[in-house]
């Protein structure tokens, strides 16, 4: 069996910094923590995505992740690197989606963290069926290159 100390995981990880950016609540936060990424020689970027359903959102926030990654440059149109980004990507949406309602609307802040080796993804945001339902959801996925 494999021990791992929670104590050594570093705080400047791909998923420790994905899952930060995605929290984060203010364009001051969202703004300071890119330079600290940034400044670990992380490659950043932060969109958004939502649905008016749960298969509306897995939808769109696919082509969201995919979008924000290719345009940034934080990945290449090689097959390599899209897989290891999309298996992120699905991992995450996991955390999202699992029981969900399939007519809950959706929206999220997507996060993605890159480095020479590794992806991150990382989804927060809230799911609702009705307005007094509204509740927080996150995910995370983090894929070898």
């Amino acid at each position: 069996m494999i021990s791992i100390d929670v104590h050594s995981i570093k705080p400047d990880g791909v998923g420790y910094c994905a899952m930060r950016l995605a929290m984060s609540r203010t364009i001051e936060e969202e703004e300071e923590l890119k330079r600290q990424c940034l400044a670990q020689g992380l490659r950043i970027v932060v969109t958004e995505a939502g649905g008016n359903t749960r298969r509306d959102f897995q939808e769109k926030s696919i082509r969201a992740v995919l979008g924000a990654a290719l345009n940034a440059g934080l990945i290449e149109k090689d097959p390599r690197e899209i897989h290891a980004l999309l298996h992120a990507a699905e991992e995450a949406k996991q955390g999202v989606i699992l029981n969900t309602s399939s007519e809950a609307n959706i929206a999220i802040k997507i996060a993605i963290v890159r480095t020479d080796n590794w992806v991150s993804v990382a989804l927060f945001g809230a799911s609702a069926i009705h307005p007094m339902t509204e509740h927080e959801r996150c995910g995370l996925g983090v894929m070898h290159i």
